[in-house]
């Protein structure tokens, strides 16, 4: 009889064994799968956070980003230089034969039309896909254009001062005491390229007027809610640049509002980079948006819908950073919310991009789920029993 019973609790417990594999539901076999990798023994240490460690964080922030080069020291000394595609406008006073046409309505090869004035415009708009060029003079790939009189004339690489004088010397012996005017009708030759979150990204022209970095956003329709304006991305000469656009209009940091130069690449990027994960003992354990590029446990905390006060050992309020960059060699850092500085120094703990939060577990709550796990068999192991006298 004790045998019988004994076989029969066996063959229950096979079968509930087995069950993973006839019950309904996903499950993952992993019998042909080899795992003999060992129980990870590396030790991290870990930093208590007290008012020092905040004051030595500050102390030891972040260098300051390099900064591109300038091409000129003060924007005062910029000035625009005519290049190959450049259109220019000449008027000779008195000579109207061999003056650019004010008046002219010109074609644009569509249904929309343009004059001189329309064209003087154009360094602050954005060209029409297959616009034809305003009526004026074309500088030629080789940096030159055709005048009357004088022939072929250099201009590019040249100001339309430099390129004035020169023109009205050359026809002096045709043309008593010529008066002669030029300007660029038609900014084509230089270009930055605005790329990334931006409400009308595309390329825009360098003009007469000097761009900087919050210019240049500006006359791209400004940013989409999802732009990250503390680190914007410019390429210049193969090299990359981070700018905190958001210095300058929180800060005044006109350091940032670099002068951008032809062949610039900006790049407005988004938020994914800038999150904070919170895990553990929250409430909704979420990835979290930095706000203007700053962000305290505190604030993370609150956005996660704070800690569970049932479950959380508020103790163990960690910090891991540098796990992207250093995976082996992560900063770990303790904060306990039991002391009375703890609400304090959450507000005061500067959070960095990629850090994750985590709330531990109580010790308690710990030992209440593993009873809740195994108490179902148990029972079931209680009722075969049963089930067998």
């Amino acid at each position: 009889m004790l045998k019988a019973r004994f076989l029969s609790l066996t063959v229950a417990l096979s079968m509930l064994v087995s069950a993973c594999a006839t019950a309904p539901g996903n499950y993952l076999n992993t019998s042909r799968l080899q795992d003999n990798d060992p129980t990870p023994t590396t030790t991290y240490p870990v930093h208590l956070i007290t008012a020092n460690t905040i004051a030595q964080m500050i102390a030891t922030a972040d260098a300051v980003q390099p900064l591109p080069p300038p091409r000129f020291a003060d924007v005062t000394q910029y000035v625009y230089r005519v290049a190959p595609q450049d259109i220019l406008g000449l008027t000779l006073w008195d000579h109207p034969e061999l003056t650019t046409p004010q008046g002219s309505t010109l074609s644009t090869g569509g249904n929309t039309t343009q004059t001189v004035a329309g064209a003087l415009q154009q360094p602050y708009t954005q060209a029409l896909p297959g616009q034809a060029d305003p009526y004026g003079q074309t500088v030629s790939p080789n940096g030159t254009i055709f005048f009357p009189f004088i022939g072929r004339v250099r201009v590019a690489g040249k100001t339309t001062g430099e390129i004035r004088d020169e023109m009205a010397a050359a026809l002096a012996p045709y043309i008593k005491n010529p008066q002669l005017d030029v300007r660029v009708l038609a900014y084509r030759s230089q270009k930055i390229a605005m790329t990334g979150e931006l409400k009308q990204p595309g390329p825009l022209a360098i003009s007469d007027v000097p761009l900087t970095l919050v210019d240049a956003i500006t006359r791209a329709g400004g940013t989409t809610t999802e732009a990250d304006l503390q680190r914007v991305r410019l390429t210049r000469n193969g090299k990359l640049y981070v700018l905190d656009a958001n210095g300058i209009l929180d800060r005044g940091d006109v350091s940032q509002n670099v002068m951008l130069q032809a062949g610039d690449i900006v790049n407005i990027p988004d938020r994914y980079d800038s999150r904070i994960f919170v895990m553990g003992e929250v409430k909704t354990p979420m990835p979290v948006n930095m706000v203007r590029g700053r962000a305290s446990i505190a604030d993370a905390l609150s956005q996660a819908g704070g800690i569970l006060d049932t479950d959380a050992n508020v103790r163990q309020i960690y910090v891991v950073r540098g796990a992207k960059t250093n995976p082996t060699e992560p900063d770990i850092y303790r904060l306990d919310m039991s002391q009375p500085d703890s609400l304090l120094l959450s507000t005061k703990f500067e959070l960095r991009p990629q850090d994750v939060v985590y709330v531990g577990t109580a010790g308690a709550v710990q030992f209440n789920r593993l009873i809740n796990q195994v108490l179902p068999t148990l029972q079931t192991l209680f009722y075969l029993k049963q089930l067998t006298r």
